[in-house]
C-alpha cells in the first residue's frame, strides 16, 4: 500500500480510472458529455489553482522568514519551483477550460461583455476576476518569481526588487479570489 500511495502518477491514474467508472455507472441519471467532462476538469484545474494560491499565501510566504537561511534552499530550490509549475498551468487550464464551457453553452460573450441578464452577467464578472487573476500570474507573479528563485539570472537589487511586486500580484490574485469564487458558485448556469 505504501509503495502504490508513494506513486502519484498512479494514484493519478487510478483515481482518473474511478471518475470514468463513476461517469459510465452513473451514465443513465447524470450523462457524459463534452460538457460535463469540461466542467470536471475546470473544477479540478481551479481547486488545484487557489489551493496552491492559497497555500502560498497562507502557509509558504509566511512561513518563509522563520526558516534558517541554510534550510531555505530546500524550499527555493525544490518545492517552489514545483509549486509554480502546477499554479501557472492550473491558472491556464482553468481559464481555458471555462471559456470553453461559456462558449460552448453559448452565453461566452454574453458574459464577457456583460449584456446578458443577472446569472449570466455575474459569471462574466467571475471570469473577468478570474482573467486579470490569470494575467497576474503568468506576467507578473511568474517572471518576479523566476528571479527571486534563482531560475533566470538576477541582481540582488533585481531580486529585491521583484519580491513586493510578486507578493502584490498575489495578494492581489487572493483578494480577487473571493469574489470570483462566489460568482463561480452563485451563477448556476446549467
Amino acid at each position: 500500500m505504501a509503495k502504490f500511495f508513494g506513486n502519484l502518477h498512479l494514484v493519478l491514474v487510478v483515481g482518473l480510472v474511478a471518475a470514468i467508472a463513476v461517469m459510465v455507472g452513473y451514465g443513465a441519471s447524470a450523462p457524459v458529455d463534452a460538457n460535463s467532462v469540461f466542467r470536471w476538469l475546470h473544477a479540478f484545474f481551479g481547486i488545484l489553482w487557489i489551493g496552491l494560491l492559497y497555500y502560498l499565501n497562507f502557509v509558504q510566504v509566511p512561513t518563509m522568514p522563520k526558516i534558517p537561511a541554510e534550510q531555505k534552499g530546500a524550499i527555493t530550490g525544490h518545492i517552489a519551483p514545483k509549486v509554480f509549475f502546477f499554479f501557472r498551468y492550473a491558472a491556464l487550464l482553468t481559464v481555458i477550460t471555462g471559456l470553453v464551457i461559456a462558449f460552448v453553452n453559448g452565453y461566452g460573450h454574453q458574459a464577457m461583455t456583460f449584456s446578458g441578464e443577472g446569472n449570466v452577467n455575474m459569471i462574466g464578472l467571475g471570469m473577468w476576476l478570474a482573467l486579470i487573476m490569470a494575467f497576474n500570474v503568468w506576467f507578473i507573479i511568474w517572471p518576479a518569481q523566476k528571479k527571486i528563485l534563482g531560475i533566470v539570472e538576477a541582481s540582488a537589487e533585481e531580486k529585491a526588487a521583484a519580491a513586493p511586486r510578486a507578493l502584490a500580484a498575489s495578494r492581489t490574485n487572493l483578494l480577487l479570489s473571493l469574489p470570483m469564487l462566489y460568482c463561480m458558485v452563485s451563477a448556476n448556469l446549467g
